[in-house]
């Protein structure tokens, strides 16, 4: 199922990012796509906070560190990636991506053709782009009932 909504400022991307955080029900595997200073993560940071990041934590691109992990309840976690800067699908296993992997962890990938080139079962991916007005238009493309029911949600 695909969705697709136009935001018109970072208060509205961060927005959309907070209603699906507060949608999400267990682990999640999200990939974002789209061009450097599209909107990634400002929806990330709108993302933890609906998710229950606490306000102590800020945050921010992963471009250096790769990973950025924060606290969330019910033993959750929120794993934000950047894999902008590797090469290789090897890469990985150095940056510890396969402790992530098959945890209560909600996963964000941006930069993620690595992972999708590897087959990596992604739940969810949001692309993000601009129209002719400098609007974000970011389309949802869900994998499954449960991240398509949660999403419909989350739209309508």
């Amino acid at each position: 199922m695909t969705y697709q909504i136009i935001t018109r400022t970072d208060a509205r991307t961060r927005d959309l990012g907070y209603r699906l955080g507060q949608a999400v029900t267990g682990p999640l595997a999200i990939a974002l796509t789209g061009d450097l200073g599209c909107g990634k993560t400002t929806f990330v940071k709108g993302l933890a906070r609906g998710l229950g990041v606490d306000e102590q934590y800020p945050i921010t691109s992963p471009t250096f560190t790769l990973i950025n992990e924060y606290p969330i309840a019910d033993q959750l976690r929120l794993c934000h990636l950047d894999l902008y800067r590797l090469g290789s699908v090897e890469e990985l296993a150095h940056i510890g991506f396969d402790d992530l992997t098959g945890t209560n962890a909600v996963i964000v990938v941006e930069w993620p053709s690595l992972l999708i080139a590897d087959r990596f079962p992604f739940d969810l991916t949001l692309t993000f782009e601009f129209n002719s007005e400098y609007h974000r238009v970011i389309s949802f493309f869900a994998y499954g009932q449960t991240v398509t029911n949660m999403l419909s949600s989350l739209i309508s």
